[in-house]
Protein backbone atom coordinates (compact mmCIF):
# COMPACT_ATOMS: atom_id res chain seq x y z
CA UNK A 1 0.00 0.00 0.00
CA UNK A 2 2.85 2.38 0.83
CA UNK A 3 4.60 1.67 -2.47
CA UNK A 4 1.31 2.25 -4.28
CA UNK A 5 0.83 5.64 -2.59
CA UNK A 6 4.40 6.69 -3.44
CA UNK A 7 3.91 5.61 -7.05
CA UNK A 8 0.61 7.49 -7.24
CA UNK A 9 2.22 10.69 -5.91
CA UNK A 10 5.09 10.29 -8.36
CA UNK A 11 2.79 9.81 -11.32
CA UNK A 12 0.55 12.71 -10.34
CA UNK A 13 3.51 15.05 -9.96
CA UNK A 14 2.81 15.83 -6.27
CA UNK A 15 6.44 15.23 -5.28
CA UNK A 16 7.65 17.58 -8.02
CA UNK A 17 5.20 20.25 -6.91
CA UNK A 18 6.32 19.91 -3.27
CA UNK A 19 9.98 20.26 -4.21
CA UNK A 20 9.15 23.25 -6.39
CA UNK A 21 7.32 24.94 -3.52
CA UNK A 22 10.28 24.40 -1.18
CA UNK A 23 12.68 25.83 -3.75
CA UNK A 24 10.48 28.91 -4.26
CA UNK A 25 10.17 29.35 -0.49
CA UNK A 26 13.94 29.29 -0.04
CA UNK A 27 14.56 31.63 -3.00
CA UNK A 28 11.98 34.20 -1.87
CA UNK A 29 13.20 33.89 1.72
CA UNK A 30 16.71 34.82 0.60
CA UNK A 31 15.34 37.71 -1.47
CA UNK A 32 13.41 38.94 1.59
CA UNK A 33 16.59 38.89 3.66
CA UNK A 34 18.39 40.92 1.01
CA UNK A 35 15.58 43.50 0.99
CA UNK A 36 15.59 43.68 4.80
CA UNK A 37 19.34 44.17 5.13
CA UNK A 38 19.28 47.99 4.57
CA UNK A 39 16.71 48.37 7.35
CA UNK A 40 18.79 46.17 9.68
CA UNK A 41 21.94 48.16 8.89
CA UNK A 42 20.17 51.47 9.59
CA UNK A 43 18.75 50.03 12.83
CA UNK A 44 22.02 48.96 14.44
CA UNK A 45 23.87 52.04 13.16
CA UNK A 46 21.33 54.20 14.97
CA UNK A 47 22.94 52.98 18.21
CA UNK A 48 26.51 53.85 17.16
CA UNK A 49 28.36 57.14 17.47
CA UNK A 50 28.85 59.29 14.40
CA UNK A 51 32.52 58.42 13.98
CA UNK A 52 31.82 54.67 14.00
CA UNK A 53 29.01 55.11 11.48
CA UNK A 54 31.36 56.98 9.12
CA UNK A 55 34.31 54.59 9.46
CA UNK A 56 32.66 51.18 10.01
CA UNK A 57 29.19 51.26 8.53
CA UNK A 58 28.67 47.49 8.42
CA UNK A 59 30.21 46.71 11.83
CA UNK A 60 27.95 45.90 14.75
CA UNK A 61 27.99 48.21 17.79
CA UNK A 62 30.66 47.41 20.36
CA UNK A 63 31.69 48.85 23.71
CA UNK A 64 33.49 51.77 22.04
CA UNK A 65 30.80 52.72 19.52
CA UNK A 66 27.55 51.96 21.35
CA UNK A 67 25.77 55.14 22.51
CA UNK A 68 22.35 53.79 23.45
CA UNK A 69 19.48 56.11 22.65
CA UNK A 70 21.62 59.26 22.47
CA UNK A 71 21.19 59.46 18.69
CA UNK A 72 17.41 59.37 19.05
CA UNK A 73 17.51 62.17 21.64
CA UNK A 74 19.94 64.25 19.58
CA UNK A 75 17.89 63.79 16.42
CA UNK A 76 14.67 64.92 18.08
CA UNK A 77 16.30 67.94 19.76
CA UNK A 78 18.60 69.03 16.93
CA UNK A 79 18.35 72.65 15.74
CA UNK A 80 15.61 75.18 16.34
CA UNK A 81 12.84 73.27 14.56
CA UNK A 82 11.10 70.81 16.93
CA UNK A 83 10.72 67.25 15.68
CA UNK A 84 7.23 66.90 17.13
CA UNK A 85 6.08 69.69 14.81
CA UNK A 86 7.34 67.74 11.79
CA UNK A 87 5.53 64.66 13.08
CA UNK A 88 2.32 66.67 13.44
CA UNK A 89 2.56 68.03 9.90
CA UNK A 90 3.26 64.57 8.48
CA UNK A 91 0.35 63.01 10.35
CA UNK A 92 -2.06 65.78 9.32
CA UNK A 93 -1.04 65.74 5.66
CA UNK A 94 -1.15 61.93 5.48
CA UNK A 95 -4.54 61.55 7.16
CA UNK A 96 -6.30 64.39 5.32
CA UNK A 97 -4.79 63.47 1.94
CA UNK A 98 -5.77 59.82 2.29
CA UNK A 99 -9.29 60.74 3.40
CA UNK A 100 -9.78 63.07 0.41
CA UNK A 101 -8.41 60.47 -2.02
CA UNK A 102 -10.62 57.68 -0.70
CA UNK A 103 -13.78 59.79 -0.56
CA UNK A 104 -13.49 61.64 -3.87
CA UNK A 105 -12.10 58.80 -5.99
CA UNK A 106 -14.58 56.21 -4.71
CA UNK A 107 -17.48 58.51 -5.62
CA UNK A 108 -15.91 59.28 -9.00
CA UNK A 109 -15.35 55.58 -9.69
CA UNK A 110 -18.98 54.78 -8.88
CA UNK A 111 -20.16 57.47 -11.28
CA UNK A 112 -17.78 56.31 -14.01
CA UNK A 113 -18.89 52.70 -13.63
CA UNK A 114 -22.61 53.39 -13.64
CA UNK A 115 -22.87 56.28 -16.13
CA UNK A 116 -21.70 54.95 -19.47
CA UNK A 117 -21.21 58.10 -21.52
CA UNK A 118 -18.36 59.90 -23.28
CA UNK A 119 -17.60 62.17 -20.33
CA UNK A 120 -17.15 59.22 -17.96
CA UNK A 121 -14.85 57.44 -20.39
CA UNK A 122 -12.73 60.55 -20.92
CA UNK A 123 -12.37 61.08 -17.14
CA UNK A 124 -11.47 57.43 -16.60
CA UNK A 125 -8.80 57.34 -19.30
CA UNK A 126 -7.35 60.63 -18.09
CA UNK A 127 -7.00 59.10 -14.63
CA UNK A 128 -5.33 56.02 -16.09
CA UNK A 129 -3.04 58.19 -18.22
CA UNK A 130 -1.94 60.14 -15.13
CA UNK A 131 -0.49 56.93 -13.71
CA UNK A 132 2.15 56.76 -16.45
CA UNK A 133 3.21 60.43 -16.36
CA UNK A 134 6.47 60.80 -14.37
CA UNK A 135 6.32 63.31 -11.56
CA UNK A 136 9.56 64.89 -12.77
CA UNK A 137 7.81 66.07 -15.93
CA UNK A 138 5.37 68.28 -14.07
CA UNK A 139 7.04 69.06 -10.75
CA UNK A 140 8.21 72.60 -11.52
CA UNK A 141 4.92 73.60 -13.16
CA UNK A 142 3.09 72.04 -10.24
CA UNK A 143 5.13 73.94 -7.67
CA UNK A 144 4.46 77.27 -9.38
CA UNK A 145 0.75 76.50 -9.78
CA UNK A 146 0.47 75.49 -6.13
CA UNK A 147 2.01 78.78 -5.04
CA UNK A 148 -0.28 80.78 -7.33
CA UNK A 149 -3.34 78.99 -5.94
CA UNK A 150 -2.08 79.26 -2.33
CA UNK A 151 -1.84 75.49 -1.95
CA UNK A 152 1.65 75.70 -0.46
CA UNK A 153 0.74 75.08 3.19
CA UNK A 154 0.19 71.84 5.14
CA UNK A 155 -3.52 72.67 5.32
CA UNK A 156 -3.93 72.88 1.53
CA UNK A 157 -1.32 70.48 0.11
CA UNK A 158 -3.74 67.51 0.50
CA UNK A 159 -5.55 68.95 -2.55
CA UNK A 160 -2.34 68.46 -4.55
CA UNK A 161 -2.00 64.91 -3.25
CA UNK A 162 -5.59 64.26 -4.28
CA UNK A 163 -4.71 65.08 -7.88
CA UNK A 164 -1.68 62.79 -7.93
CA UNK A 165 -3.30 59.93 -6.02
CA UNK A 166 -6.53 59.89 -8.02
CA UNK A 167 -5.19 57.85 -10.94
CA UNK A 168 -4.41 54.60 -9.14
CA UNK A 169 -7.36 54.94 -6.76
CA UNK A 170 -9.93 55.47 -9.53
CA UNK A 171 -8.46 52.59 -11.53
CA UNK A 172 -8.80 50.16 -8.59
CA UNK A 173 -12.22 51.41 -7.48
CA UNK A 174 -13.71 51.20 -10.99
CA UNK A 175 -12.61 47.59 -11.27
CA UNK A 176 -14.29 46.74 -7.98
CA UNK A 177 -17.53 48.66 -8.58
CA UNK A 178 -18.02 46.80 -11.88
CA UNK A 179 -18.13 43.56 -9.89
CA UNK A 180 -21.00 44.83 -7.69
CA UNK A 181 -24.42 43.71 -9.04
CA UNK A 182 -26.43 46.73 -10.07
CA UNK A 183 -29.59 44.99 -8.79
CA UNK A 184 -28.57 45.94 -5.23
CA UNK A 185 -28.55 49.63 -6.11
CA UNK A 186 -31.85 49.33 -7.99
CA UNK A 187 -33.40 47.73 -4.90
CA UNK A 188 -32.13 50.63 -2.78
CA UNK A 189 -33.64 53.11 -5.26
CA UNK A 190 -37.00 51.32 -5.09
CA UNK A 191 -36.86 51.64 -1.29
CA UNK A 192 -36.52 55.40 -1.68
CA UNK A 193 -32.74 55.92 -1.47
CA UNK A 194 -31.33 58.81 -3.45
CA UNK A 195 -27.91 58.68 -5.12
CA UNK A 196 -25.99 59.91 -2.06
CA UNK A 197 -27.76 57.60 0.36
CA UNK A 198 -27.33 54.66 -2.03
CA UNK A 199 -23.61 55.33 -2.25
CA UNK A 200 -22.91 55.85 1.45
CA UNK A 201 -25.33 53.22 2.78
CA UNK A 202 -25.04 50.49 0.14
CA UNK A 203 -22.07 50.89 -2.19
CA UNK A 204 -19.40 52.29 0.14
CA UNK A 205 -19.67 49.48 2.76
CA UNK A 206 -19.29 46.92 -0.03
CA UNK A 207 -16.11 48.67 -1.19
CA UNK A 208 -14.36 48.05 2.14
CA UNK A 209 -11.66 45.64 0.80
CA UNK A 210 -10.58 48.10 -1.90
CA UNK A 211 -10.91 51.06 0.46
CA UNK A 212 -8.46 49.46 2.88
CA UNK A 213 -6.12 48.41 0.08
CA UNK A 214 -6.02 51.86 -1.54
CA UNK A 215 -5.79 53.51 1.88
CA UNK A 216 -2.71 51.50 2.83
CA UNK A 217 -0.96 52.29 -0.45
CA UNK A 218 -1.78 56.00 -0.27
CA UNK A 219 -0.73 56.32 3.37
CA UNK A 220 2.63 54.70 2.64
CA UNK A 221 3.15 57.02 -0.34
CA UNK A 222 2.19 60.30 1.37
CA UNK A 223 3.97 59.53 4.65
CA UNK A 224 7.29 58.75 2.94
CA UNK A 225 7.06 61.40 0.23
CA UNK A 226 9.90 63.91 0.22
CA UNK A 227 9.92 65.61 -3.17
CA UNK A 228 6.39 67.03 -3.35
CA UNK A 229 6.39 68.73 0.09
CA UNK A 230 9.93 69.99 -0.55
CA UNK A 231 8.86 71.64 -3.80
CA UNK A 232 5.50 73.00 -2.65
CA UNK A 233 5.91 73.88 1.03
CA UNK A 234 7.97 76.70 2.49
CA UNK A 235 10.57 74.52 4.23
CA UNK A 236 11.63 77.36 6.52
CA UNK A 237 8.17 77.23 8.11
CA UNK A 238 6.86 73.73 7.44
CA UNK A 239 8.88 70.52 7.54
CA UNK A 240 7.53 67.01 7.21
CA UNK A 241 9.56 64.14 8.69
CA UNK A 242 11.56 63.38 5.50
CA UNK A 243 12.44 67.08 5.12
CA UNK A 244 13.35 67.32 8.82
CA UNK A 245 15.76 64.38 8.41
CA UNK A 246 17.30 66.01 5.35
CA UNK A 247 18.13 69.14 7.39
CA UNK A 248 20.05 67.34 10.15
CA UNK A 249 23.22 69.23 9.34
CA UNK A 250 25.66 71.04 11.58
CA UNK A 251 28.26 73.67 10.80
CA UNK A 252 30.04 73.44 7.44
CA UNK A 253 27.44 70.96 6.22
CA UNK A 254 28.48 68.23 8.67
CA UNK A 255 25.80 65.55 8.91
CA UNK A 256 25.17 63.57 12.09
CA UNK A 257 24.62 60.16 10.50
CA UNK A 258 23.80 58.48 13.80
CA UNK A 259 20.98 60.93 14.53
CA UNK A 260 19.85 60.71 10.91
CA UNK A 261 19.53 56.93 11.06
CA UNK A 262 17.76 57.17 14.41
CA UNK A 263 15.10 59.46 12.94
CA UNK A 264 14.79 57.22 9.88
CA UNK A 265 13.93 54.34 12.20
CA UNK A 266 11.41 56.49 14.07
CA UNK A 267 9.78 57.49 10.80
CA UNK A 268 9.69 53.88 9.59
CA UNK A 269 8.10 52.38 12.69
CA UNK A 270 4.53 53.77 12.39
CA UNK A 271 4.18 53.02 8.69
CA UNK A 272 5.84 49.61 9.05
CA UNK A 273 3.49 48.58 11.86
CA UNK A 274 0.53 49.90 9.90
CA UNK A 275 1.57 48.01 6.76
CA UNK A 276 2.19 44.70 8.58
CA UNK A 277 -1.22 45.02 10.21
CA UNK A 278 -3.08 45.72 6.95
CA UNK A 279 -1.01 43.88 4.34
CA UNK A 280 -3.53 41.05 3.97
CA UNK A 281 -6.16 43.58 2.88
CA UNK A 282 -3.94 44.78 0.02
CA UNK A 283 -4.13 41.35 -1.65
CA UNK A 284 -7.88 41.18 -1.08
CA UNK A 285 -8.42 44.67 -2.49
CA UNK A 286 -6.30 44.09 -5.56
CA UNK A 287 -7.96 40.74 -6.24
CA UNK A 288 -11.42 42.23 -5.74
CA UNK A 289 -10.68 45.00 -8.22
CA UNK A 290 -9.03 42.77 -10.80
CA UNK A 291 -12.08 42.30 -13.01
CA UNK A 292 -12.32 42.81 -16.72
CA UNK A 293 -14.54 45.69 -17.67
Amino acid sequence: MEKTAVLRRHLSGEDTQTVGKWILTIVFGLISLVWMMPIVIVLYNSFKNNGAVNSELFALPDAGSYVGFDNYINGMTFGNYPFYLSVGYSVFITVVSTFLILLCTSMAAWYISRVDDLFSKVVYYLCVFSMVVPFQMVMFTLANTARDLHLDTPWTIPVVYLGFGAGLAVFMFVGFVKSIPIDIEEAAAIDGCGPLRTFFSVVLPMMKPTLISVGVLEIMWVWNDYLLPYLVLDVTKYKTIPIHIQYLQGSYGRVDLGATMALIILSLLPILIFYLTCQKHIIKGVAAGAVKG
